[in-house]
């Protein structure tokens, strides 16, 4: 397995055990805002299960009916999992609002406190690992993946100092207000990762850095260009340049030309991939 997939099978084996715990305490306590929290783990396990089959597709090469490769699947995987966040936050008010109507007490305060804390220093580790590999590969499932459990991590920090605020106050009632709080939280989130993983869907271009890097290059290299196009497909970026040269050249010298223009920009940008359309200089640029 590569890196982005052990990373992703990390995930999921976290995301499993803490499901278990926090479903089992939650019962067992009678607390909503810890179930609340084991339904955004599920949410968060379907969102590890799905990153994990969409970092190994990606990175396939590219075939005959997917000739720009199969970098979208990681963005068309983040679009799931924001609507998989989205659904849960609806679930958690849903059962939020039936605790507040129900008026049932929380028993074993300190248990679910400790819980939520091992939750939240488990998820610590485990999205920043997801981080550091989600920004060392580009990958936006990853990313997703470990937005994801930076979320649990407030979370599951919020539901514990709710249930320490019942604790001290006696006051049943911040336990479903803390779980409502939670789910607001949570479509905030789905709302800015819809964003970001739904944009390069659309053919978004590359990022105003990269774009800075390939015109500072020419600029420096004095080649004359015009019509830059470029655009994402997952971590892969692909360009498109009308490069202006010397009319007296030979096509061999053209090519050899626009091969070395591309080698030297895909070592300064990763996962890059440019098509030059040569020009021979007219009169006035002579």
């Amino acid at each position: 397995m590569n890196e982005k997939v052990k990373v992703a099978s990390l995930s999921i084996a976290s995301n499993t055990t803490l499901i278990i715990i926090k479903l089992f305490v939650g019962i067992f306590t009678g607390s909503v805002s810890i179930i609340s929290e084991a339904i955004h783990s599920t949410m968060d396990l379907a969102a590890a299960i799905i990153a994990f089959f969409s970092v190994k597709v990606s990175d396939t090469p590219p075939d005959k009916r997917h000739q720009y490769g199969h970098g979208k699947i990681e963005n068309i995987s983040g679009v799931i999992e924001a609507i998989l966040i989205f659904i849960a936050s609806i679930w958690i008010i849903y059962e939020a609002v039936s605790k507040i109507k129900s008026e049932e007490k929380i028993e074993s305060i300190g248990l679910g406190s400790l819980v939520m804390l091992i939750s939240a220093g488990v998820n610590i580790i485990v999205s920043r690992k997801l981080y550091k590999v989600a920004k060392k590969t580009n990958s936006i499932a990853l990313e997703a993946d470990a937005l994801h459990l930076k979320a649990d991590v407030y979370t599951s920090l919020g539901v514990a100092l709710g249930l320490g605020l019942i604790w001290l106050t006696g006051y049943q009632i911040l336990d479903p207000i803390v779980a409502i709080l939670v789910a607001i939280f949570i479509l905030y989130e789905s709302f800015q990762l819809l964003k970001k993983a739904f944009s390069p869907l659309l053919d978004s271009a590359m990022d105003e850095t990269d774009l800075n890097t390939i015109h500072d290059y020419f600029e420096k290299k004095n080649i004359k260009v015009h019509d830059l196009r470029t655009r994402l497909s997952g971590k892969y970026k692909f360009a498109e340049i009308h490069m202006v040269m010397s009319g007296k050249k030979t096509l061999e010298e053209v090519h050899e030309v626009c091969d070395e223009v591309e080698k030297e920009l895909q070592h300064k940008i990763h996962d890059f991939q440019l098509t030059i359309h040569p020009e021979p200089e007219t009169k006035e640029e002579n």
